[in-house]
């Protein structure tokens, strides 16, 4: 939770997070920040634990992968070359 609190607080009120199942190894929260599209995520052994903490995150929007969220989102130089495993 605190990591997602400190995302929040870093990127501003409206912040989104789209859960998403990741098999055997829980869920991922991901994060995308309200004010510059920054990208972040955090990895929860479930998906009820990751909902639960999408709920308790002030000013934390839970969100899907519409149009609205994916346009929000701004994927830097440094995150696609660490993508791309450089």
């Amino acid at each position: 939770m605190k990591s997602a609190t400190a995302f929040v607080a870093k990127h501003g009120k409206g912040s989104r997070a789209v859960v998403e199942p990741i098999g055997r190894a829980g869920a991922r929260v991901v994060l995308v920040g309200a004010d510059d599209g920054a990208l972040g995520d955090v990895v929860l052994p479930d998906v009820a634990t990751a909902e639960a903490l999408v709920e308790q995150v002030a000013d934390l929007e839970p969100a899907e992968w519409d149009r609205e969220t994916t346009s929000a989102l701004t994927i830097g130089p440094a995150h696609r070359h660490r993508m791309a495993g450089r």
